[in-house]
């Protein structure tokens, strides 16, 4: 893809159809690419909102002959899989190429996955997102770019496709040390919102009225606008699993500890995480914190 075609959409391939990935795919195709897709277990390509969309057997095949390859895969394993694995994409990627790794994984092994790369002349780029399936089926995701402006120029077209909004962060890894961040602030409002929800239905409070009115205050949260309701009814609907996000607190909490950091919340919410993990949530939505919290004594009588 050369800069004197940037007005020219670059042909994609995107690997990894999961609840994020998938809407994010189907999304690029309405907005006119040519794209090639893989997914592990096959199933999500015959997916009828990528009927377009040409399936590939695996991450070498929907690599070849695409300007740029798009990632988005649950850990740091599966990233280093879907590049360098048997049939990893390394052996399609040409020189100019583009790799945009929307997942999330350690910044330390992003700056390896580009240095590796880089010899071949491939650029690789951290852009974790950030909004649920939510964010991803409405084409309004956040999303924290790892990558020089130079770079950016020629890939601006893909990120309007998929988010609202998009931030550059100079290197990369710096992607990814932001989203880490991110999600130590949902860790907390998560489990805030899960003690508050547990609270007011203790106290019989009008909870339905109580969010309102809290949604309109300085307690207000994305998560207590769009998971509030959820806890109400304990059910958990998927919008990012508790194992996903537990694993990325402990990219957090390392990224904490070389620092010289401690972080005691989010440290006892990947506690908390972990035990709900052991009884089974595993794949629930993070909003399943609400189900840690038990009583411990029987209500006094008023």
């Amino acid at each position: 893809m050369s800069s004197q075609n940037l007005n020219v959409k670059p042909s994609l391939g995107f690997i990894g159809l999961g609840a994020i990935g998938l809407p994010i795919a189907a999304n690029l195709l309405r907005a006119g690419f040519d794209l090639k897709v893989h997914t592990r277990s096959r199933s999500a390509e015959t997916n009828k909102e990528l009927a377009k969309a040409q399936a590939c057997a695996s991450p070498n095949q929907a690599a070849k002959n695409c300007d740029v390859l798009l990632i988005c895969v649950s850990d740091d394993n599966a990233v280093k899989e879907v590049l360098f694995g048997k049939k990893g994409a390394e052996s399609s990627l040409k020189p100019g190429n583009i790799v945009i790794d929307l997942s999330t994984i350690s910044p330390d092994n992003s700056r390896s996955f580009a240095a590796r790369l880089a010899k071949k002349n491939v650029t690789y780029i951290d852009a974790p997102v950030t909004g649920g399936t939510e964010g991803a089926k409405a084409g309004a995701l956040t999303i924290f770019v790892g990558a020089n402006k130079e770079s950016i120029k020629k890939i601006t077209s893909i990120f309007e496709a998929i988010g609202s909004n998009f931030y550059t962060f100079g290197n990369v890894g710096k992607g990814q040390e932001v989203k880490a961040i991110n999600q130590i602030l949902v860790a907390g409002s998560y489990a805030a919102v899960a003690e508050a929800i547990a609270l007011g239905q203790e106290l019989n409070l009008p909870m339905n009225i109580v969010i309102k009115a809290l949604q309109n205050g300085a307690a207000s949260s994305w998560a207590l606008v769009n998971r509030s309701q959820s806890m109400l009814k304990d059910q958990y609907p998927l919008g990012f699993k508790l194992h996903l996000h537990h694993k990325d607190l402990s990219i957090a909490l390392n990224a904490a500890e070389e620092s010289g950091l401690q972080l005691p919340i989010t440290s006892k919410v990947k506690e908390i995480e972990e035990r709900l993990i052991q009884e089974g949530y595993k794949d629930e939505d993070v909003a399943v914190l609400r189900r840690s919290i038990k009583r411990t004594v029987q209500k006094k009588d008023i």
